[in-house]
């Protein structure tokens, strides 16, 4: 993991605070916190909070500049020559495995990010367009190369695939929880990466070239398998 990506390494008062602050806006909402929370999550007073960030909003506003500077950083990573994610069979969650990659398995960051694109903020449309400049940079690049097409609307394409991606990181503990296996772990990915590769390239009616473990592997795929269809 890059050094780049980890919070840990700014250890001043208010990078404290700041990270705090992260932590519990991920688990409740901002809305839902006080300044005086956050300030006993990172052994402060309230005053010191308000010393060095203002107020609540400037408080949200430091969170989200620093989650907003830590995704483009990855995504700067990520991107390659052209500005393009090289997308394989080796790296088949694409973004949202990368980002997990790239983060500690108890980051406070993915959660934030769902109620920061969710949230219809600033801050959540800066970071989705960003995402979608390099989607469809990486889909113009795969078209160049001959591995991909354009379709007849080249940007709803490059926003389907950025949804997908997104979908997969905000919500594996959803699918971790009726699967049995994360999708984003390295075990994980052995199942989940050929399904999505066959369903890319050959649409539904594809079966996947190497299925891997049947379905009945799962801890609980057999329970899940039986609510989850009808068949």
């Amino acid at each position: 993991m890059g050094s780049a990506f980890s919070p840990s390494e700014d250890r001043t008062a208010r990078a404290v605070i700041r990270d705090e602050a992260l932590r519990l806006f991920a688990a409740h909402g901002p809305g839902a916190v006080t300044m005086r929370q956050v300030g006993a999550a990172a052994g402060v007073s309230a005053a010191l909070v308000v010393h060095h960030f203002g107020s609540k909003e400037g408080l949200r506003e430091a969170v989200d500049s620093h989650v907003l500077a830590t995704f483009e950083a990855m995504l700067g990573e990520l991107a390659g020559e052209g500005g393009a994610v090289s997308l394989d069979s080796e790296a088949a969650g694409s973004l949202g495995e990368a980002f997990l990659r790239h983060l500690p398995p108890d980051s406070p960051m993915p959660a934030y990010l769902r109620w920061l694109l969710l949230s219809g903020g600033e801050a959540g449309h800066r970071l989705f367009g960003k995402l979608f400049e390099l989607s469809r940079a990486t889909l113009d690049a795969m078209v160049a190369g001959g591995t991909a097409a354009p379709g007849r609307d080249p940007a709803a394409r490059a926003v389907f695939l950025l949804l997908n991606d997104l979908a997969v990181l905000l919500l594996h503990d959803h699918a971790a929880r009726v699967l049995g296996f994360d999708p984003l772990s390295a075990d994980g990915m052995a199942r989940w990466a050929p399904e999505m590769l066959s369903v890319y390239t050959g649409g539904l009616t594809a079966s996947p070239a190497d299925p891997g473990p049947g379905p009945d592997s799962g801890p609980d795929s057999g329970r899940s398998h039986a609510e989850g269809d009808p068949s």
